[in-house]
């Protein structure tokens, strides 16, 4: 069996790539769609609707909990990791995003100098998830890996 082969029949693998795929794909679509505007960084990009952070590792956790069964150690992990992962987006990673969206304000009102250079570069301001983003990046991951699952692994 060839490497590519092994790889397609992952189940948890092939679920986890999708989720993520299909939420970075749909990020960017919105983003084009509120901003009229591309903006490439969004294919890649953390924050915005929908969590591909949540998508993730929710489909890790339901590919999980379909192929070894819900009292395995690899679904207690995934499910342990998708908590800490959505908790983390919600959390500090929202607040960092917060922080950054008020020093790129103060910094275009004061340019900062810092060893004698002027600070132009903005920080990033989408890294976090509202709590509305990381449910819907949540429910499109286990959505997906049930579909996936009744396409491809039944």
């Amino acid at each position: 069996m060839g490497v590519w082969q092994q790889i397609l029949e992952n189940q948890v693998l092939v679920s986890s790539v999708m989720g993520w795929t299909v939420a970075q794909a749909l990020k960017t679509v919105i983003d084009c769609v509120l901003n009229k505007s591309f903006n490439a960084e969004r294919i890649f990009g953390s924050g915005g609707m929908p969590s591909s952070h949540a998508s993730t590792v929710c489909s890790l956790t339901v590919a999980s909990g379909l192929c070894y069964g819900v009292g395995s150690f690899e679904f207690a992990i995934s499910f342990v990791l998708a908590m800490v992962v959505m908790y983390d987006a919600m959390g500090v990673r929202r607040e960092t995003g917060k922080q950054a969206k008020l020093l790129n304000s103060i910094i275009l009102e004061n340019p900062l100098k810092l060893s004698g250079e002027v600070l132009q570069e903005r920080l990033k301001e989408y890294v976090g998830h509202t709590p509305f983003q990381v449910i819907v990046g949540a429910l499109l991951g286990i959505g997906l890996t049930f579909g996936l699952d009744c396409l491809l692994y039944s």
